[in-house]
């Protein structure tokens, strides 16, 4: 499995721009490799939920400021996430990521596009790689990497979905179980404890102890 570095949606960090750059040398030290900042007001609400509100241009750019001026690492992102095409509409968002890439961001998150053109509008306006939420059931249409990368998004998330694959599988589970008793028919949707314990290098982890480890898994399926 590829190991990849590790960035954390920050939202505005453990208060108001300043101390924002507490946030990112507290994530510097944890080992990530960077942090969304994001322009909304505390407490925040989630990108697509309706009602939300964002802070004015100046505090959003002291805050991507203070995360910048407070890296140690050059090569730690910062990504700037900004709300507004919710209360300002398209042009405001255009606006918006223009200031906080002045302001020093590496990278801009415009939160809740409806289109490709949304996206391909942001693109335009800004000359760092952008990201593209592939939240479902969320404000915005949901789109294939192809079509995403045709109109220039560099960075795509989905960020709740195996959580919800996970759940739905749950759910429909639970019913099974109710419904006949037993979960006999469920085992080819299952992960196999083989391919469980592989995943997780078990044996490697346990080779210093024999007596913890001391078994063959058995592979037939049953």
């Amino acid at each position: 499995m590829t190991e990849l570095p590790a960035i954390i949606d920050a939202d505005t960090g453990f208060g108001e721009p300043m101390n924002v750059a507490r946030t990112i040398q507290t994530l510097e030290d944890a080992g990530l490799a960077g942090a969304h900042i994001e322009d909304q007001i505390n407490p925040k609400r989630c990108g697509h939920l309706d009602g939300k509100a964002v802070v004015d241009e100046d505090t959003a750019v002291k805050r991507i400021r203070a995360a910048v001026d407070a890296r140690r690492d050059e090569n730690f992102l910062i990504m700037a996430r900004t709300d507004i095409a919710a209360t300002g509409g398209l042009e405001a968002a255009k606006d918006r990521a223009k200031a906080l890439v002045d302001a020093g961001a590496d990278a801009i998150f415009p939160e809740a596009m409806r289109s490709l053109e949304e996206f391909a509008a942001v693109r335009q306006a800004v000359d760092v790689p952008i990201l593209a939420n592939m939240t479902e059931f969320g404000k915005s249409d949901l789109f294939s990497v192809d079509q995403l990368r045709d109109v220039g998004v560099n960075i795509v998330i989905w960020p709740v979905s195996l959580l919800r694959i996970a759940m739905g599988a749950a759910g429909r589970a639970l019913d099974t179980l109710i419904d006949e008793g037993h979960l006999t028919g469920k085992l080819g949707e299952m992960q196999h404890r083989a391919d469980l314990y592989d995943l997780i290098d078990y044996e490697d982890y346990n080779h210093f102890d024999t007596s913890v480890f001391n078994f063959t898994i058995d592979t037939s399926g049953r």
